[in-house]
């Protein structure tokens, strides 16, 4: 929403000229002379209250055409957690098996409050629910690998076997007897925007922008057809995913070779696997892309299938455009579509003039 009320306007003016952190993620401020937008604690030379406009939403600020500003890099910071919160998290990782109390956030400095309001922002469920969630993660892989319940229970800090397996069944569904598949989630950020990253032990599972709109629709589908609860959690998949994604935002990466997990029909899979082939920096049609598949007739039911990819930019959905070459559909939203087709186009050309101007590049 664009701030139209000049007294709030300014409130949020001031808060730029101090670097109020405060204020991040609640105003966005675009700058009429060059085109960009930033956070509230911007270290770059202030602009003229004249020349501002201020959003709620780096999305609307997207919309009206603001690029991301590369000294503040808004979409990534404003939704990164803080420090503070950073730290909780860490303390849960590196004790897997320990209970992470408010006393121990107390410890550590570290307020348990705005980690609970971040939490409850960010991932919608709380601290303590995160860190069973982590705990519990760590006892299926415990448990897959042979080990005994009991053991696991006492080991993960559980009192009583049947607290322990209580909180098991009402995570995953299962008894610890019965262990099954799990789907990890972690939260990532990027120059457009945070994104969720799901994980099985086969591959990622899904990749999406945490403002998706059919985003809850997504969760559930997947778990019902990986027959898996989602839990907080990373695995090596995950980890690869963020580092190439990392690669890919830098423009140092072309192709993905991170192990995939897509359950779908073998029409939808063979629509995905299509994806994958069209080219970095280039797009194609529906039209084409059913041809590829010896599909000619078949352009809707290609398109349907292209908008049930769940997992964007890896499986690059987001290059497959109109036939009269306007932008269509894209889950997270046109203004990403079109930011990420000019990423790549854009580091295209770095790399061509790169290549010209080496030795012996012609």
């Amino acid at each position: 929403m664009k701030i139209t009320e000049t007294s709030q306007a300014e409130k949020y003016y001031q808060a730029l000229l101090n670097k109020d952190p405060a204020y991040i993620g609640i105003f966005y401020v675009c700058v009429k002379t060059t085109s960009v937008f930033c956070i509230a604690t911007c270290r770059a030379r202030k602009p003229k209250f004249e020349n501002v406009e201020f959003y709620t939403s780096y999305k609307e600020a997207l919309e009206f055409g603001y690029r991301p500003c590369k000294i503040c890099k808004p979409t990534e910071n404003a939704h990164q957690a803080p420090s503070q919160v950073e730290h909780a998290i860490s303390l849960v990782r590196d004790n897997p098996k320990e209970k992470i109390t408010d006393y121990v956030l107390k410890q550590n400095g570290i307020s348990s409050k705005s980690v609970r309001r971040w939490f409850n922002k960010h991932y919608g469920i709380t601290f303590h629910q995160f860190q069973r969630m982590y705990r519990i993660n760590n006892a299926v892989h415990e448990l897959k690998s042979g080990k005994r319940v009991t053991d696991s229970a006492l080991d993960g800090g559980y009192d009583s076997l049947s607290g322990f397996g209580y909180t098991y069944k009402k995570l995953l569904g299962v008894s610890p007897i019965n262990t099954d598949k799990v789907i990890l989630i972690d939260r990532l950020t990027t120059p457009i925007g945070p994104m969720f990253v799901c994980a099985s032990d086969i591959g990622v599972c899904l990749l999406e922008f945490v403002d998706r709109k059919m985003l809850e629709t997504e969760f559930k589908d997947l778990q019902r057809l990986l027959k898996a609860k989602i839990i907080a959690g990373e695995n090596s998949h995950i980890a690869q995913a963020r580092q190439e994604l990392a690669e890919y935002f830098s423009g140092s990466r072309k192709t993905f070779s991170v192990a995939l997990d897509t359950p779908g029909t073998n029409f939808q899979r063979t629509v995905w696997k299509s994806l994958q082939h069209i080219p970095y920096g280039t797009t194609s049609t529906y039209q084409q892309q059913a041809l590829s598949m010896d599909k000619a007739s078949a352009i809707r039911a290609v398109a349907s299938a292209n908008g049930s990819n769940r997992v964007s930019i890896i499986v690059p959905c987001h290059r497959v455009i109109g036939k009269n070459g306007d932008l269509l559909g894209y889950g997270g939203g046109l203004e990403r579509k079109r930011w990420l087709l000019e990423h790549e186009v854009h580091n295209n050309a770095l790399q061509l003039t790169a290549f010209r101007y080496a030795p012996g590049g012609g």
